[in-house]
């Protein structure tokens, strides 16, 4: 392991090697969690929030992804969910999405993920939850 934001997948003789940055599963991971029935919305931070300012999408929100001292992958999902759901049903769904999802695309393996669940976005609220996703200055960017 190079540093502690990458990761070698494998590496030969020569001196070649597959690095994958650690903000890239988190984007992977992101995006599959956000795709399983139940979950509203993927909490933000401050990187979030100015990219969103910026008119960037941050598909990495809500997730963390760290290196233990044994070289194992832990993951943290920070998620809201739809008011009425099965909350320990819909983790177990977002668990074993990541799983599969990072597995599929990068021969990984997670020792754990770690499920919190921040907020439940009641029906009435789902739209203007929605909404805070979208362009501050909506308007700009047709002028372009």
């Amino acid at each position: 392991m190079a540093d502690n934001s990458t990761i070698v997948l494998s590496g030969n003789d020569e001196g070649d090697q597959i690095k994958i940055d650690l903000q890239v599963l988190e984007v992977i991971l992101g995006i599959s969690a956000q795709k399983v029935d139940g979950v509203a919305g993927m909490r933000g931070g401050l990187k979030s929030g100015l990219s969103r300012v910026f008119g960037r999408e941050d598909r990495g929100k809500g997730v963390s992804v760290s290196v233990d001292e044994d070289g194992e992958l832990t993951a943290d999902v920070y998620v809201y969910l739809k008011y009425g759901v099965n909350v320990p049903a819909v983790a177990g769904k977002i668990q074993e999405a990541l799983k599969q999802q990072l597995t599929q695309m990068t021969d990984m393996n997670l020792k754990s993920i770690d499920v919190h669940v921040v907020g439940l976005v009641f029906p009435e609220d789902e739209k203007n939850f929605e909404d805070a996703g979208q362009p501050l200055f909506p308007d700009q960017e047709e002028d372009k």
